[in-house]
């Protein structure tokens, strides 16, 4: 089972920066991608950056520039710069799987974390 931990959420004044981390509980097979996603109050959420197998990055347009996800082995890193209030929301991270052809992409969350941005 797939178990992520999510840190680095917190409060920063606008233009700032913060990192989050998201860390595998152990050793995940058939990975096909690893992304956050972000829920602003009330809302669905919502795709911020992706990164896949090969490497391959996806962001939302009102990130561009500013966001930057990496990985490592075990580990999906979120670097968002030049931070705006509109970058508040609680942040998630997700590791979709597909353990074999036949089977379908299984997604798995993490608890979230809180990004505040003050203006």
């Amino acid at each position: 089972q797939v178990q992520l931990l999510e840190s680095g959420g917190g409060l920063v004044q606008a233009g700032g920066s913060l990192r989050l981390s998201c860390a595998n509980s152990g050793s995940i097979r058939s990975i096909v991608a690893v992304g956050w996603y972000r829920q602003f109050l009330g809302n669905e959420r919502d795709l911020v950056a992706q990164i896949d197998s090969g490497g391959v990055t996806n962001y939302a347009d009102s990130v561009k520039g500013r966001f930057t996800i990496s990985r490592d082995k075990t580990t999906v890193y979120l670097q968002m710069d030049s931070l705006k209030s509109e970058d508040t929301a609680v942040y998630y991270c997700a590791v979709d799987v597909k353990p074999s052809i036949e089977a379908p992409i299984r997604r798995s969350w993490g608890q979230g974390t809180q990004v505040t941005v003050s203006s």
